[in-house]
């Protein structure tokens, strides 16, 4: 112990010492020299550069090019799904305090009730373990994803994590396709939708977290195989029929329906994805966004008529067609060229095809949307009476009692077999984002699926 003697005569020492304290000032002329703790400093870009130093600051600061398009196909103007060859990380200028900030999970005070009342926690980007990179697009990654322990009701599950850049958003005038997307899948519970668990942001990016599908995209699948049978499509067709029934009862239209965004699950069951387009629309009124992937487009979308649930069946027909065939029924590599001939050339339909599905291509391709089925009062009604449905039961098929004919080939919950390895080689990085400097754009995002839902899974 000190004394109080000991005290005082210290606190004179440090007095007396202060005060014989004298403090150089710096030259204005010069910085301060840390480079024996940092190293020496990197030229700024504008300062001047030898030829050899210019060079390589220019290589390494080159940006990917134009992703690699497989079959020659378009992709949709929000959340494509192009083929990217591998390559290092790209790199990035961000302020440091965006860097030191860019976890932080924003608490949004609507959630804080809500989230007491169901599970008691907070969840953010570190109560998940990325496992792989299972897609890309054009705001972010989808990655495969472990929760981490069981603090909050459900395990150490496997999800899909799907990542977006605020910035990008916002640049791209996307924000309200991205609400929508969030708005959307919490409303959303069907046998062949795939469900949204969490959704929460940071300062920088958006996060949603899904169940991960182990099967792979129906992409894969179909230019693995080349075609369907149409016993095999006919599942598939029906599923599929049976989820956008239940959107369009909803008040919702998907608009981006297309083989990369269809899942199949270990049991062989399609699974609808990536509502990134989705839009809620109700019966009288019409969209006139254009919106899609090109090979999938509906005429009166590409003819800006205004569009709205008739567009999707115009797409199932699509889908359909090229299950079917093993392409889609109108493909040229000109964009252009590849939207007259939607819009003004007839489906040639092959001749080894049954008529019940020569009939059924014929009235989902109408390109009126008013005489395409679906269109009429009995929505998707119409599309499930049709004849080349008839050995469809539906209610089994809902109940997910109809058993497909394929099952993917499936090791495990975190199976990556069925996704393509340009994805799954990538580095599993969820690389800094810039912050945007106004923060208001995403206010309301987060979600906790309610606790029945998480327990049923």
């Amino acid at each position: 112990m000190v004394s109080n003697s000991q005290k005082k005569n210290l606190h004179s020492v440090l007095s007396c010492n202060l005060k014989k304290l004298t403090i150089t000032p710096p030259n204005p002329t010069s910085d301060f020299d840390f480079s024996e703790v940092f190293g020496p400093l990197t030229p700024h870009p504008n300062q001047s550069q030898s030829p050899s130093t210019s060079t390589s600051s220019s290589s390494s600061s080159a940006f990917l090019g134009d992703p690699l398009v497989i079959h020659n196909r378009s992709h949709s103007f929000v959340g494509p799904s192009p083929r990217y060859t591998l390559s290092s990380s790209l790199p990035f200028q961000i302020p440091e305090e965006d860097l030191e900030n860019e976890n932080e999970v924003i608490v949004e005070e609507d959630d804080k009730k809500e989230r007491s009342e169901q599970v008691g926690c907070k969840i953010g980007p570190g109560d998940f373990e990325i496992l792989r990179v299972v897609g890309q697009g054009a705001f972010g990654k989808v990655f495969q994803v472990r929760k981490k322990g069981s603090d909050c009701g459900d395990g150490d599950g496997i999800y899909a994590m799907k990542v977006m850049r605020k910035d990008t958003i916002i640049k791209k005038n996307h924000v309200d396709y991205m609400k929508a997307e969030r708005d959307i899948l919490t409303k959303v519970v069907h046998p062949f939708v795939v469900q949204l668990r969490y959704s929460f942001q940071t300062k920088a990016k958006l996060y949603l977290i899904l169940d991960f599908i182990n099967g792979g995209h129906l992409f894969f699948h179909l230019y693995r195989q080349g075609i369907f049978s149409e016993d095999q499509a006919r599942v598939y067709t029906a599923e599929i029929v049976s989820a956008v029934s239940h959107l369009h009862k909803c008040g919702i239209v998907h608009r981006d329906l297309k083989p990369e965004n269809i899942l199949v699950d270990c049991d062989g069951h399609v699974m609808l994805t990536d509502f990134g387009l989705a839009k809620e629309i109700d019966e009288s009124s019409r969209s006139n966004s254009m919106c899609g992937t090109t090979e999938y487009m509906a005429p009166e979308i590409l003819l800006s008529k205004g569009h709205n649930k008739d567009a999707d069946w115009w797409s199932v027909g699509i889908l359909l067609y090229e299950m079917l065939t093993g392409q889609p029924p109108f493909t040229h590599k000109d964009r252009k060229k590849l939207q007259e001939r939607i819009i003004k050339e007839k489906v040639k339909l092959p001749p080894y095809l049954s008529s019940e599905a020569h009939s059924l291509l014929k009235g989902l391709l109408q390109k009126e949307p008013s005489r395409r089925l679906g269109s009429g009062p009995g929505g998707g009604d119409e599309i499930k009476s049709h004849k080349w449905f008839r050995s469809i039961n539906w209610k089994k098929l809902e109940a997910r009692e109809l058993q497909p004919k394929f099952k993917p080939d499936v090791s495990g919950k975190d199976c990556t077999a069925n996704f393509d390895k340009c994805w799954t080689t990538m580095p599993p990085d969820d690389s800094p984002a810039a912050t945007p400097t106004a923060g208001e754009h995403f206010q309301g995002y987060t979600y906790i699926a309610p606790n029945p839902w998480l327990s049923s899974a």
